[in-house]
Formats: C-alpha cells, sequence, structure tokens
C-alpha cells in the first residue's frame, strides 16, 4: 500500500535550521503474512531537504520486517500457505512401496531366518488373530461415522449439485461444470480435452472400494473359479468388521487361541471352521446404511435453515472416518494392488485373476499384492475448489490459480460448513485470482 505521511527526522528538528518545512517521503509497506515469521530490519538511505535556497542532506531510518526462513513463533512450527497437488501416479508403471522395500526384504531375511532355526514367528494381535480391544471402540466410532457420512452427503446432494465426467473420472462441484480441458476419455480429442458433463451422485463423491468379505481371514484363500461365493461390501466396513464389529449379515470369526506360524506358512490356525450362513432379510436396512448405490433417493431434501448443521456434521463424520482408518491400519493389514484400485482388507490378498492394468498378461491377470495406504482405502478423491458457487465458471486460462480440495469438503464447506485447517494450504485461499487477460504477464 502506498502512503504519503509526514516525516520528521533528527535533521529537519534541529533549532539551528531556520525555515525549514516538514519534508514527505514514500515509503511501501510491505505485506505480511501471519503463518510466516519475521525479523525486524533496519533499513538506512540518505535524501537530500531544500531550505531557504539551502541544501542539506538528513538520513532516514526505514524499518521493516524481513521474514526468516524456516524460523517459528515461540517455538510453535510454521504451517505451509500453499502446498502441490498430490501427484498423479502413471499408469505404466507400479505404485511405490508405503513402505522402502530394503525394509521389507530385511524382514523377510529375518523371518526366513528364524525359520530354518525352527523357531515361530513371534506374532502380536492381531497378526496373530485375535482382535485388539483398544481398537473395538474405534472400529464401531468409524461405522456409526460412515453411516452419518452417506446420510449426511445423500441430503446435501439435493443442494449443493455435483457433475461427473461421462467420459472421465473428473468430478466437479458447483452450479456448473468448469471449462478446464483435462479430459481423458476416448473421445476427448474430439472435444479438445473437455469435459462431457452429466449429472452425479454420491459415488462421484464417495469412490467406491470394495472388498471381499472373509468369514476367516487367516483360513483358505479365494481362488478364482470361487470368487463369486463372497460378497463385495466396502472395504471400511470390511475393516470395521475384522476388527471387532458384528453384523448378523456378515458374521466373522473370533478365535480365542493365537494362531502359530514358522516363517511365512501357518503352522497352527485352529482348524478350518466351516463359514456359517449368513441371516438376511430383504428388506434389511443394516445393509443398505453401509451402501452409497442410490443413497439419494433414500433420504429426501433437507430444510433450507438446516442444510448448514448438515454440512457440518457431514464434515465433522468424514474427519473421524478417516482418522479412525488411519489408526485402525496401524494394526490390521490392508493390501492393495500395485496397478490397479483392488483392495483386500486380510493378511495376505486373494487369487481372483481380476487385475487389467500394465502388462496383467505377464501375471496372469494377478494382482500386485503391497501394503495399503489410507488414500487408497479412503481415496479424497480431490476437485477443483470453487471460491464463488454463484460465479462464473472456471476457466482453463486461469487454471493453475485455482485450488483443489476433497470432494466430501468441497460440498460440506458450500453448503455452509467450515473448512478443516489441513486442507485449507492445498485450497490456495491466500492466492488473488487475476482477470483472462492479467494472466499471461505474471511470471
Amino acid at each position: 500500500m502506498l502512503q504519503r505521511l509526514p516525516i520528521a527526522s533528527s535533521a529537519l528538528c534541529d533549532p539551528s535550521y531556520k525555515g525549514v518545512c516538514p519534508a514527505v517521503m514514500e515509503f511501501m509497506r510491505p505485506q505480511i503474512s501471519a503463518s510466516k515469521s519475521y525479523a525486524l530490519g533496519l533499513k538506512f538511505g540518505g535524501q537530500h531537504y531544500l531550505r531557504a535556497g539551502q541544501t542539506f542532506s538528513g538520513t532516514v531510518f526505514c524499518a521493516g520486517q524481513k521474514p526468516r526462513d524456516g524460523g517459528s513463533v515461540r517455538g510453535q512450527k510454521a504451517k505451509p500457505q500453499n502446498v502441490d497437488f498430490p501427484p498423479i501416479l502413471p499408469k505404466k508403471k507400479k505404485k511405490p512401496y508405503p513402505i522402502p522395500f530394503k525394509q521389507i526384504k530385511q524382514a523377510a531375511r529375518e523371518d526366513k531366518k528364524l525359520a530354518q532355526m525352527g523357531i515361530e514367528k513371534p506374532l502380536e494381535p492381531p497378526k496373530n488373530g485375535l482382535l485388539v480391544p483398544e481398537l473395538i471402540p474405534v472400529a464401531h466410532e468409524v461405522l456409526a461415522a460412515w453411516k452419518l457420512l452417506i446420510k449426511g452427503l445423500a441430503q446435501l446432494s439435493h443442494v449443493i449439485p455435483v457433475y461427473g465426467c461421462s467420459e472421465c473420472s473428473e468430478v466437479h462441484v458447483g452450479q456448473t461444470g468448469h471449462h478446464i480441458r483435462k479430459c481423458l476419455g476416448a473421445t476427448s480429442a474430439q472435444r479438445h480435452s473437455s469435459h462431457a458433463w452429466i449429472k452425479g451422485s454420491v459415488n462421484d463423491v464417495l469412490v467406491p472400494i470394495e472388498s471381499y468379505h472373509l468369514y476367516d481371514p487367516f483360513g483358505r484363500r479365494i481362488r478364482h473359479e470361487r470368487r463369486f461365493q463372497y460378497d463385495r461390501i466396502p472395504a471400511i466396513v470390511e475393516l470395521c468388521i475384522q476388527a471387532g464389529v458384528d453384523i448378523p449379515e456378515y458374521p466373522s470369526r473370533r478365535r480365542t487361541t493365537p494362531i502359530r506360524m514358522l516363517g511365512k506358512k501357518v503352522i497352527d490356525r485352529g482348524g478350518y471352521v466351516e463359514e456359517p450362513k449368513p441371516w438376511r432379510h430383504a428388506d434389511s436396512s443394516s445393509l443398505i446404511e453401509f451402501d452409497t448405490y442410490r443413497a439419494c433417493e433414500r433420504f429426501p431434501p433437507p430444510l433450507s435453515f438446516d442444510v448448514p448443521r448438515i454440512a457440518q456434521k457431514t464434515i465433522d463424520a468424514y474427519q473421524v472416518v478417516r482418522k479412525g482408518v488411519r489408526r485402525l491400519m496401524e494394526k490390521y493389514t490392508v493390501k492393495a494392488c500395485g496397478y490397479c484400485s483392488e483392495v483386500h482388507v486380510g493378511p495376505w490378498g486373494h487369487n481372483a485373476k481380476l487385475c487389467g492394468e500394465f502388462k496383467h498378461q505377464w501375471r496372469d491377470g494377478k494382482h500386485g499384492w503391497q501394503d495399503a495406504t489410507v488414500d487408497e482405502v479412503f481415496p479424497p478423491n480431490y476437485v477443483w475448489h470453487v471460491r464463488d458457487p454463484k460465479g462464473p465458471p472456471l476457466k482453463n486460462s486461469l487454471k493453475r490459480f485455482y485450488g483443489k480440495a476433497p470432494a466430501v469438503v468441497e460440498v460440506c464447506m458450500q453448503a455452509g460448513a467450515r473448512i478443516p485447517q489441513e486442507y485449507i494450504p492445498m485450497m490456495r485461499l491466500d492466492i488473488v485470482i487475476p482477470d483472462s487477460e492479467e494472466a499471461p504477464l505474471i511470471i
């Protein structure tokens, strides 16, 4: 901000100088951000002043503030203002391992050495088939928040429109679809990479990641020929079931004695137990609450004054689910394919030959199992952030100035909920979006 203020230096206030008029100087006030720490700095400069036909020199002291690189205020770690978008992994390459491959090989060598010596592998719950008592309440909390999340998004979908591209996986939350040309569909060349928008649903906001339900995760593996004998349910629900949640429609074996392993071989699993037939009813409401399919039809539109409250409850449920899943995955094993989006909850993956991604012919359609991450079990599904939902659609020429946010956060934010602090840096709220004509002039 450019200001013109009178200054009074020690030279100008000296009574030996007569007929001195107050000088006027221009100075630039630095734009200081609250998320950075600053150190006080002084700048000295010489200036000539006129007095009744005489010229004399005065010294001007300018105090400014400079940011400290990596500094902090009172021991507090500085939070970033803006962060980069998550990288898009190439499809013609295997995903990186969450755990460094050297650590995986080192653990395999130690297990092999113990097996050669005839020493059983030491296992702790839940690796030995037993439940972790302190995680049972967490599993119940995650499942309750999952139901609330589906219900809230189904209600908000009547108020906040969601669009999905019919040719690719792009999703947009707003009154109209954006004009950013990044479509990678089969016919994108004919549309100059523009998206073909259609009305979306809850499945476009919450990406459905399903997994096979197993009565005994440490039992027989799922074969390719028997894959239709197992139910497919959301991976989060299966994780909660194995963590201690009892659902009559999806029974699970609860062991009282731990399993024993020698290297990679299970030497005592308590025998194979035949899976009991679950009790199911055609109108069972508990099964419907877990699924996002046609969720908009199960819940009526909310009242206008109740929309902000529902949005806040929904985003709180989203936070509970994400934190709870991360805590459960620290103990319970979840596998993910390194080439596709398949997820399996259990100590080892299934043998269904369903992978059709990069070089699946070399693997005979088998999945390349590795340890899963939270984003693979509960994908955030980032979408472009719209600052003014009632304003014009996002322009392709200004795409580098726009931010992104998870689709759930964007829906709840447009409905009136508070934005969680961890998503603000990626939304780039402190960047001023220029006009289309000014964009090429910005370096």
